[in-house]
């Protein structure tokens, strides 16, 4: 499944960049994280509770950071196990650039679900995906932005 998109937002690119690597900005800004620990050097772990159509799950997952431009572009490269719900894994490839509003964030995902989720289809887990992508993106321009999002919306399909 492959995902991509772009914010504009409000902020210079190199504030934008410091809450690209911020565990506290990203747990913020994930629907259903509960726990976001590391940093843009070792990479970082995280623990998201979701409810994807039938199947609710924890997942656990790590991601890693790899041709990393400071303040520019970066890729994640990550997996997540959910036990028996089955695992997603993937990477997203994100790069900053100045604009007139302040810094365009573009990213393009190429992600790979199995176990019960892959049995939901690729209709409900692309919807699901875009779901929770726009909801972390909106999340995180609030963040970045100072316009203080609370955190509390769950992704649920």
């Amino acid at each position: 499944m492959e995902l991509e998109g772009s914010r504009s937002i409000a902020a210079d690119c190199a504030t934008v960049w410091k809450h690209l690597n911020d565990p506290e900005t990203l747990c913020g800004c994930i629907p259903g994280c509960q726990e976001m620990k590391g940093n843009a050097e070792e990479g970082f772990e995280a623990v998201v509770k979701q409810k994807i159509g039938p199947v609710k799950a924890t997942f656990k997952g790590r991601v890693e950071l790899q041709d990393v431009v400071a303040g520019v572009s970066y890729k994640l490269v990550g997996e997540g196990k959910g036990g028996i719900a089955g695992f997603a894994k993937g990477c997203a490839d994100v790069r900053l650039e100045p604009c007139e509003e302040g810094c365009t964030l573009t990213y393009v995902v190429d992600a790979k679900v199995g176990g019960k989720l892959a049995q939901l289809g690729n209709r409900l887990i692309s919807g699901f995906a875009k779901k929770m992508a726009d909801q972390f993106f909106t999340r995180f321009q609030e963040a970045v932005e100072g316009n203080g999002g609370n955190g509390e919306e769950e992704a649920g399909a």
